[in-house]
C-alpha cells in the first residue's frame, strides 16, 4: 500500500497553521461535520463506547477496527483514529493491532501511555517508548504513511506533572511519533511549554470546555485542536435534559429546541 490522497492531505494539515479536528461518534455525526466544512475528523473512543451503551475503554479491538472502516468510508476526509492504548500492552501486540488499523482507511492514529490502573496509571517510560516505536515500525511496514500521534495521559489520570509530560512527549517524538498530544492541559503556559519542547513537531490540544479559543491556541503554536467526547456529551446532554423533563414533569418544552424534522432529514438527503 502507498499513502493515499487523504493521508497526504492529513500530513499537509500538520505542516503549518492550526486546524480543528472534531470528533464524531457515528456515521451521521461524521457526515454532518463534513458538511460543515471541517478539513479532517477524528474518532472518539468514549463517544463510540457510549453509542454502544458502554463506558469508555470497553470496546474490543475488532469492534474498533470495524468502526474505523465504517467511519473512514462514510466521508471523503482524513480520519484520525483514537486507537486508545493500541488494545494491547506488549509492543509486538501493539504493532499487530496498528498494522490492522492501517488497512481501515484511516489517515492517522494515536497511541496512549495510560495503563488503566489507578495505582500506576502510566506505563514505565521505557515500555511506553517501545510501544510508540512498535507502532511506528508497523506503520512504516504498511507503507500507508498513516500519521502517528503519541499521547501522554498524565494530566487526565491523576499525574499532572508538566516536566514528566514533556519528558515523555519528547521521547515519543524521538521514537517516531509525528504529532504529540497531552490531553487535559488547560494552562496556556503549559501548552506553550509543550509546543516549544517538541518543536518542530506539531502538537494537538484537547478542548473539552470553553477555556480557550482557536485563535489563542493558534497564537501559542498549536497545530491541531480536537474535542474528544465533548460533542457526544453535548448531544447526550440535550437528550437527557429533554427526557428527564418528560419523565419528571410530564411536559415537553425542551423538544421545542430540536432541529425540525424536515431540516434534519434534509441534511442527510444528499447521502441517499
Amino acid at each position: 500500500m502507498t499513502p493515499n490522497d487523504r493521508t497526504r492531505r492529513f500530513h499537509a494539515l500538520h505542516r503549518s497553521g492550526c486546524f480543528v479536528i472534531p470528533n464524531p461518534w457515528d456515521i451521521g455525526s461524521a457526515r454532518l461535520l463534513a458538511q460543515l466544512g471541517f478539513s479532517a475528523l477524528a474518532t472518539t473512543s468514549s463517544g463510540f463506547a457510549w453509542s454502544l451503551g458502554r463506558p469508555d475503554n470497553n470496546v474490543t479491538v475488532d469492534e474498533a477496527l470495524a468502526h474505523l472502516r465504517a467511519m473512514s468510508a462514510a466521508v471523503d476526509l482524513p480520519f484520525n483514529a483514537d486507537f486508545e492504548g493500541g488494545f494491547a500492552i506488549r509492543p509486538d501486540d501493539v504493532a499487530a493491532n496498528v498494522s490492522a488499523a492501517t488497512t481501515t482507511g484511516i489517515a492517522g492514529l494515536s497511541i496512549e501511555d495510560s495503563t488503566g490502573d489507578a495505582a500506576n496509571p502510566l506505563y514505565e517510560l521505557s515500555l511506553a517508548v517501545d510501544r510508540i516505536r512498535a507502532a511506528r515500525s508497523a506503520i512504516d511496514a504498511s507503507g500507508t504513511g498513516v500519521l502517528l500521534t503519541g499521547r501522554s495521559e498524565g494530566f487526565i489520570v491523576g499525574r499532572p506533572d508538566l516536566a514528566e509530560t514533556i519528558r515523555r512527549l519528547t521521547a515519543y517524538a524521538d521514537a517516531g511519533a509525528d504529532c504529540l498530544f497531552a490531553p487535559g492541559l488547560r494552562s496556556m503556559e503549559d501548552i506553550a511549554a509543550i509546543v516549544g519542547a517538541v518543536a518542530p513537531k506539531p502538537v494537538n490540544v484537547l478542548v473539552s470546555s470553553d477555556f480557550t479559543t482557536v485563535a489563542e491556541l493558534a497564537a501559542a503554536g498549536v497545530r491541531r485542536i480536537s474535542v474528544g467526547g465533548a460533542l457526544a456529551r453535548t448531544a447526550w446532554g440535550a437528550f437527557l435534559s429533554a427526557a428527564k423533563e418528560i419523565r419528571e414533569q410530564g411536559t415537553f418544552g425542551r423538544l421545542s429546541t430540536a432541529v425540525p424534522f424536515a431540516s434534519m432529514d434534509g441534511l442527510f438527503a444528499t447521502d441517499k
